[in-house]
């Protein structure tokens, strides 16, 4: 993948990884859209960095992920990366009185999205890049987050078959695998004691630059190598 003078869209795009990933495109000489549910947040980043490109968007809806394409064709036709970052965390219970009506969201946001961006977008003859944001439970899961580790699961297997489907359409698959990062995924101070993104984004950076097509960092890294039984013995020892 080239790293600068792309069209990009980042789902996602206004916080956490996605802002990051924001951030460093643009200073790479890339033009960025992002897009999200909150427009509040959208223009949050608009204002730092004017070049940005913003859409309001409720990606868990299929009608919507439609339009953001429809707009996507007919204003920004020369897109040639699609980054499906966004996803949403919950801490639940299979317990929980709530837990089927819980879990509706996060399979819309983290498996039904980006399959069906992904399905719209490789009709954009200018596509020559996916990359997908998957996760280090996607190896070994974190039972207190059950749904998002299964989604993040499905996500990789997917995301492995799909490098494979686009070689006859010449489209490069990248996954970014990351560990647990300071952000507020899942719930505000949840993963203040993990590492930032910017060093996250660095270290990503750098393994584009590589060529690599599985971006890792930290304890994704180890993951990824890892073998079944070293895979069981870290679930072990995270619920221990």
């Amino acid at each position: 993948m080239n790293l600068a003078n792309n069209k990009i869209l980042i789902t996602g795009g206004a916080s956490g990884i996605g802002l990051g990933l924001t951030e460093r495109f643009i200073q790479e000489n890339n033009t960025v859209i992002i897009c999200g549910r909150r427009e509040s947040v959208l223009n949050e980043v608009k204002a730092k960095f004017p070049t940005v490109i913003t859409k309001v968007c409720d990606l868990s809806l299929e009608e919507e992920r439609i339009e953001l394409y429809k707009w996507i064709s007919e204003n920004h036709s020369d897109l040639n990366v699609l980054i499906n970052n966004a996803g949403i965390q919950k801490w639940v219970s299979v317990t929980d009185s709530d837990f089927y009506e819980s879990m509706k969201s996060e399979l819309s946001t983290n498996i039904e999205a980006p399959l069906h961006l992904t399905s719209l977008f490789i009709n954009l003859p200018s596509l020559k890049t996916v990359m997908n944001v998957t996760s280090g439970l996607a190896f070994s899961p974190f039972a207190k987050i059950p749904v998002y580790s299964a989604t993040k699961a499905f996500f990789r297997s997917f995301t492995i078959s799909l490098r494979h489907l686009l070689k006859a359409k010449s489209i490069e698959v990248i996954e970014i695998i990351p560990p647990a990062l300071n952000t507020d995924l899942g719930g505000i101070g949840l993963h203040d004691a993990h590492p930032s993104v910017s060093s996250f984004i660095e270290s990503i950076f750098e393994q584009l630059k590589e060529g690599k097509q599985e971006l890792t960092f930290g304890t994704s890294a180890a993951r990824l190598n890892a073998s079944v039984p070293e895979l069981k013995a870290s679930f072990d020892a995270l619920h221990s």
